[in-house]
């Protein structure tokens, strides 16, 4: 099996963060070990979050680039130390598999390589017919949504249908970190009453769900603030998903009350624009009682969180919400991490309840999020390469999104074909 890879330079490396690299490499079938699987990678998302995970690849809480380890290439001086892999959420096919239970020709869905294939392993023990394991015993127990990779003939939130995959590779892991975000802030009642939420970088796709799931919260007894640029002013005000939509420049003039509780999410990563939204609540515009961390849209590729947003979570995820409430003095951001606040949930609430929700919650998502949205393909490694170098430059307008495949689009053909092996 010939292999392609998109490995981009890590931060630490010195090289250009926004020229990635196209390895080639061999997989040969009978030396696949035991308890592994090859799984042919048809087609992956992304976005900004995307650049997110590569910008904070090396980063000791977060550490994308521990998932899957880069290919050595000496001719292209590409190495694991040099260079890693951007995870993505992707559909592919099970190609070879030497673990009991798991068979060759199955649809699954999962937290991938940019790669035409992956070869992980799987923990035996964990193979049901929902899906397997991937053991990743150097990472946090948390990370274990990240590992799960997830047997599409099993799965409620699955439509056999490359419209609805397409969607669900852009939106599902976006939409669940806003999802799991939103309930975090109903836990403590909106940390004490607020009923203004006021979100950055409004036209992306984490803050639309977001928002979106806000809305549907305080269900016309609240505000949704959008903040967007003056370019995208036009996409997030045509979303009717925002009460209000303010652009940057006019920040200082947002409409808050005297005495209004409110919260800011951050989801640009952008410090000056974080320092002055916090500069409103430090005049006594309003009674700010949250202001939250939930992505970076704005980070650059090799940047550190250090370099553009610097983090101090003020409380733990694990706290009673009554912890988490600022009644006082605003000094410090909070970091949302989903698997961390998953982890207390599920400590809550049952399997079955917390499947429950999603699966409604998701249903309604793909009735409203096609309206969002405007899916582009790119198919082969080359047009791959190029498109990431248009996304890192931020040369993609928010009523796109990307959906890749590191095969040519006469190959994909085949992985079309694959979707009914169910």
């Amino acid at each position: 099996m010939s292999n392609v890879t998109l490995c981009v330079p890590r931060p630490s490396s010195g090289l250009d963060p926004n020229v990635p690299v196209l390895v080639s490499s061999r997989i040969l079938a009978e030396e696949v070990p035991e308890n592994h699987v090859v799984i042919r990678v048809d087609r992956f998302g992304f976005s900004a979050n995307n650049v997110t995970y590569q910008a904070l690849g090396e980063e000791a809480h977060y550490r994308y680039f521990d998932f899957h380890p880069a290919p050595s290439c000496p001719e292209k001086r590409v190495s694991p130390k040099t260079h890693g892999l951007v995870p993505v959420w992707g559909f592919g096919a099970v190609q070879v598999s030497t673990v009991k239970g798991v068979a060759a020709g199955e649809r699954v869905y999962g937290y991938f390589a940019p790669a035409k294939y992956i070869v992980v392993p799987v923990t035996p023990s964990s193979v049901s017919k929902y899906g397997f394991l991937v053991p990743r015993p150097h990472l946090p127990p948390d990370r274990k949504p990240y590992n799960l990779i997830q047997r599409c003939r099993a799965d409620p939130q699955y439509t056999p249908t490359s419209e609805a995959e397409d969607l669900t590779m852009v939106f599902r892991p976006l939409y669940w970190t806003a999802f799991w975000c939103e309930d975090w802030l109903y836990a403590s009642s909106y940390r004490g009453g607020a009923r203004k939420v006021v979100i950055s970088s409004a036209s992306s796709k984490t803050a639309v769900s977001l928002g979106y799931l806000v809305q549907k919260r305080l269900n016309g007894k609240g505000t949704v603030v959008g903040l967007t640029s003056k370019r995208n002013l036009g996409y997030v005000s045509g979303l009717g998903i925002y009460d209000e939509v303010t652009r940057y420049e006019d920040i200082e003039r947002m409409d808050v009350g005297k005495g209004e509780k409110w919260i800011y999410v951050d989801v640009a990563g952008n410090d000056n624009l974080n320092e002055r939204v916090l500069g409103q609540g430090r005049k006594g515009r309003g009674e700010l009682v949250a202001a939250i961390n939930l992505g970076a849209t704005t980070l650059a590729p090799g940047a550190s969180s250090g370099e553009k947003h610097r983090l101090t979570p003020k409380t733990s995820l694990t706290a009673p919400p009554s912890e988490s409430c600022s009644r006082h003095k605003l000094a410090e951001f909070e970091q949302f991490f989903m698997p961390e606040w998953l982890a207390v949930r599920r400590r809550q609430l049952s399997v079955q309840e917390i499947t429950s929700v999603q699966n409604a919650a998701w249903a309604e998502l793909m009735q409203e999020c096609p309206r969002w949205v405007r899916i582009e393909r790119v198919c082969g490694g080359e047009e791959v390469g190029r498109s990431y170098e248009q996304v890192v430059n931020g040369r993609l307008g928010p009523e796109k999104a990307f959906v890749w495949s590191m095969w040519a689009r006469d190959e994909m053909k085949h992985g079309e074909n694959d979707r009914a092996k169910l």
